[in-house]
């Protein structure tokens, strides 16, 4: 050990700055590798849940005739518009429900929302 002792070797804490400055930024880039999906997905689901409300208002404005065309086929084309597929769409007494579906990193995602006309106060 080209005469040094062991007891020196062992307390020499040179380059252990270096050592510590790696550690954190692989941590760091481990943390971000773990948030950015979650990010993503949130972002996603929010998307989808706005292509949902305006396949709902879509459909219940044809439904109230104030849109030619059929109710869930506009559902259908406002989904489309909007980079989501319809899953399903049901109309009642002008009430109409629709679901739409989406992916993010190759998980379906699917969103509900209901539109009609306005409640009337008793």
């Amino acid at each position: 050990m080209s005469g040094r002792s062991l007891r020196a070797v062992c307390s020499d804490d040179s380059g252990g700055g270096s050592i510590l400055g790696v550690g954190l930024v692989l941590g760091l880039a481990i943390m971000i590798c773990t948030v950015a999906p979650l990010g993503a997905s949130l972002a996603a689901h929010q998307r989808v849940q706005g292509a949902a409300d305006s396949a709902a208002l879509a459909a219940a404005d044809t439904a109230s005739g104030r849109v030619p065309g059929f109710s869930c086929e506009a559902a259908g084309a406002v989904a489309a518009s909007l980079a989501v597929s319809l899953v399903s769409c049901a109309v009642t007494d002008g009430l109409a429900t629709v679901t739409v579906g989406g992916e993010v990193f190759a998980i379906p995602i699917t969103a509900s929302s209901r539109a009609g006309p306005p409640a009337v106060p008793p």
